[in-house]
């Protein structure tokens, strides 16, 4: 259970940073409202994270949060913001998503 609970902690980071992004294009009173979905998704992200680091290595749940909000950030802002997709930026993607898997059979 507290594997899914730092799924969800990584996906609100992506939620977090991905609010950000549409905050800096934003106009108007957009601008606060997606400030304020970055202030409820990092916190929500923040108390899923310490949720699961109660039963989960601290070391492991923190490298498997951070590279979770990398690769969903990643993704995002190829598909949304249009980021450029080289070879080279999917390659170490891949890596990370590999690292990320490993650390997850290695904790148990």
């Amino acid at each position: 259970m507290n594997w899914i609970i730092l799924i969800l902690a990584g996906l609100c980071e992506v939620a977090f940073s991905s609010c950000l992004g549409k905050a800096k294009s934003a106009t108007g009173n957009d601008v606060y409202l997606w400030y304020g979905g970055f202030l409820i998704t990092c916190t929500l992200s923040m108390v899923l994270l310490i949720k699961a680091t109660q039963t989960l290595p601290i070391g492991t749940a923190y490298a498997v949060w951070t590279g979770i909000g990398a690769v969903g950030t990643v993704i995002v802002g190829i598909l949304i913001f249009k980021d450029p997709a080289s070879f080279w930026r999917l390659f170490f993607l891949s890596t990370l998503i590999i690292s990320i898997v490993g650390l997850k059979f290695v904790a148990e």
